[in-house]
């Protein structure tokens, strides 16, 4: 059975935050009718996803970074700071958080951001120009078949298929399996989702002298130890990862900030892995003092921060240069290393574990090879450093990068029919092109396929130099969302062409092309149907006045072509990773209104 009988639709599969947040922008971005269908698998994680679902975090779990990097729009850095301090409904808060300001560099709940995405959903679906509608469902998305002027999706739940124009693939972090534990999944002591109610009941469940393995040593790993201890919990704790490393702790005061450093000298020939790592780590060093000399004001703690952000323009170019199985060996062999340098934890999560770190808590830097039962009932994880006994075992072994491995029925049926293949230069995640549309089996865009979030992850690094856990945070997705919403639209709207027109050099045209970027970024983001209804007016008049100049000169465009140029270049302005977002919000002149517009 078909879903409705529309003239455009775009299916979206995944209401988690990438999704959520892809729908928000479409609703924003559309100037003619679409209707835009939300598919959920799981009801309870619509608007949330794995990592924000209510039910799945305790109140003491808190965002990985500071509140004030939490908003959905890139362009409105305070966005959720000031829902969350104005907006929320509070009634059912425990005492900790009813009466807490939210700051910048502060903490926040994770279970309440899935109630922020909800509210500014429903204002886009309100605020929408005529005709473009938002339908929400409940269903599992199985298979795709791309037919010549259309995509079938097929779908488990409460409709069977539905025909869309384009179809957004947002189906966030994929589990990875922990073969290590495979004789003890269903055992009680054992938490295999530490991130779901009946993980959270089985932590909070526990004795409090109970002995506590947990499997990791990162973000997940000190969520979990950080609830023990903040319950009481007087029993031994054992953080267990491969690299044993651990995080750094944001300073109170921290905010995101661009650096513009040298770019490291890592040779113009790649000489295999270990000359390279050599000289990664010296050049490194070099990057290291010369922040610590040069801006004194920085902490030590957000040194590496600092280095890493900067490094990622120059990324790119070295990366191209390593073979594709050095390429993949290096993030396999170095991942966590990357990650612990990009990002650190909130001071909140960290203070308590740290204080309790080579007493209560403790870190064995070992492989987790087996984990078995005893007939006690508790579990043993033998490493090759020493074994383990527990009364619990919880496991943070993460999500599963490789999607040729991933337990998805929907990415199985693509990879297997070549809609979609692995990515081949780091075997993660899958290939996408410079829009994000995804590139089948034989290096083509397989159709009217979009992706946001994780799966582009290989992308993310080989494309921008994103590595560590930032391959797939909310910044990336963030200008995923932009990204993606701008180029369907320009697919599926009559008022652009497929091919963006390309204009001329010219001081007179310069300037007018930039005032009708403006007004359409503008246009973009703005939340209220009014001001992008009188934005819209401007701007046609703005075009108008690039084709007089365009035709003056010889070189005359059409309208459709037009807007396409302009839409991609104010979509470009919105992405810009070369400032933090609330400086972006600066240069791009929201502080404040056009006059004439009001």
């Amino acid at each position: 059975m078909d879903y409705l009988d529309h003239s455009r639709r775009v299916v979206i599969v995944g209401a988690g935050l990438g999704g959520t947040a892809t729908a928000i922008r479409l609703l924003q971005f559309a100037r003619e009718p679409v209707e835009i269908v939300l598919l959920e698998r799981q009801s309870e994680y619509r608007n949330a996803g794995v990592a924000y679902h209510r039910e799945s975090n305790h109140w003491h779990h808190v965002f990985n970074i500071q509140a004030g990097r939490m908003s959905a729009f890139r362009e409105d850095v305070d966005d959720f700071i000031n829902w969350a301090n104005h907006e929320a409904d509070r009634s059912d808060w425990p005492p900790e958080w009813r009466g807490f300001t939210f700051t910048e560099s502060g903490p926040a709940p994770r279970r309440i951001y899935p109630d922020y995405l909800a509210d500014r959903l429903a204002q886009a679906a309100r605020e929408a120009l005529e005709g473009v509608e938002l339908i929400e469902v409940d269903g599992e998305v199985v298979d795709l078949d791309v037919h010549s002027e259309h995509v079938h999706v097929s779908v488990r739940g409460e409709i069977t298929a539905i025909r869309a124009d384009h179809v957004i693939l947002a189906t966030g972090l994929e589990r990875k399996y922990p073969v290590f534990a495979e004789s003890v999944v269903d055992h009680p002591a054992f938490v295999r989702s530490p991130y779901s109610e009946a993980g959270i009941e089985r932590v909070l469940g526990l004795p409090r002298d109970a002995v506590v393995a947990i499997v990791g040593t990162l973000l997940s790993a000190y969520d979990s130890a950080a609830l023990l201890l903040r319950r009481g919990h007087t029993g031994k704790i054992h953080l267990i990862s491969r690299s044993g490393l651990t995080l750094r702790t944001y300073p109170p005061d921290h905010r995101h900030r661009v650096l513009t450093l040298p770019p490291p000298d890592l040779g113009e020939v790649y000489e295999g892995r270990e000359k390279f790592v050599r000289r990664f780590k010296v050049e490194w060093a070099r990057a290291c003092a010369i922040v610590a000399r040069e801006y004194p004001d920085i902490s030590p703690a957000v040194v590496t921060e600092r280095v890493s952000k900067s490094w990622e323009p120059y990324l790119p170019a070295v990366i191209a240069r390593i073979p594709s199985a050095d390429l993949a060996a290096l993030l396999d062999s170095y991942g966590s290393l990357l990650a612990v340098l990009r990002v650190g934890v909130m001071a909140y999560t960290a203070e308590i574990v740290e204080a309790a770190m080579d007493g209560q808590v403790t870190v064995t830097a070992s492989k987790v090879e087996e984990i078995h039962s005893t007939k006690a009932g508790t579990l043993v994880v033998s490493t090759p450093a020493r074994r383990i006994e527990a009364d619990l075992v919880i496991s943070n072994f993460g999500r599963e990068s490789n999607y040729e491995r991933v337990q998805s029925e929907l990415w199985a049926n693509l990879l297997r029919k070549g809609i979609a293949c692995a990515h081949r230069r780091t075997g993660r995640g899958v290939e996408v092109d410079p829009r994000g549309t995804l590139v089948d089996s034989t290096g083509v865009p397989s159709g009217p396929i979009s992706v946001v979030g994780s799966p582009r992850e290989g992308d993310e690094i080989v494309r921008n130099g994103r590595t560590g856990a930032f391959t797939f945070n909310l910044a990336a997705i963030k200008n995923h969302t932009v990204e993606v919403a701008a180029t369907v639209l320009c697919l599926l709207e009559s008022c652009y062409d497929e091919v963006p027109a390309t204009l001329p050099e010219n001081p007179e045209l310069e300037e007018a092309v930039s005032y009708s970027t403006m007004l359409d970024v503008r246009r973009m983001t703005a939340r209220r149907r009014d001001y992008r209804q009188a934005l819209i007016t401007h701007l046609e008049d703005s075009l108008q006045t690039i084709r007089d100049i365009t035709a003056r000169n010889g070189h005359p465009t059409t309208d459709r072509a037009l807007r396409s140029a302009i839409s991609a270049a104010a979509a470009a302005k919105l992405k810009n990773l070369s400032v933090t977002p609330r400086d972006l919000r600066s240069i791009l002149g929201l502080e404040r209104r056009l006059e004439s517009i009001g």
